[in-house]
């Protein structure tokens, strides 16, 4: 693939755009983007996560981490103590993913109270269907 200057971004092929869809799952997955913020302050064990992530079970904890992991965003660590314990911790690229996605959190907590009222709103029209 042809690369422009080391600070500029490779060139883009014919299959840039469908592996980009690659990275939007990530930044499209609640769950992920709610580990991603958690991690934010530093390292992080596995049940200091699933305590803080609402709603998250152990099992799709699991399986985001390792996701989050095999694609660079964060790093596991296991600690050789007794008994043994797994912390994670953001990459440098887990942290830019950070920066990208702040705002988009940001944004969708300070208008959680408007969607709500939007959608209870709507739900009250007689002429819609009621959501699931």
């Amino acid at each position: 693939m042809d690369t422009t200057p080391d600070d500029q971004s490779p060139a883009t092929g014919p299959n840039d755009a469908c592996r980009t869809r690659v990275v939007l799952d990530i930044v499209g997955d609640k769950w992920s983007l709610l580990v991603v913020r958690q991690l934010q302050d530093g390292p992080r064990r596995f049940t200091e996560l699933r305590r803080a992530i609402d709603g998250i079970s152990q099992r799709v904890l699991t399986v985001k981490l390792r996701g989050l992991e095999r694609d660079g965003i964060l790093t596991r660590t296991v600690h050789n103590v007794m008994p043994p314990h797994v912390s994670y911790e953001l990459t440098e690229m887990g942290g830019t993913l950070r920066e990208a996605t702040a705002p988009l959190l940001d944004w969708s907590v300070a208008h959680l109270s408007r969607i709500d009222e939007a959608r209870a709103a709507y739900d009250a029209r007689a002429d819609t269907p009621k959501a699931p």
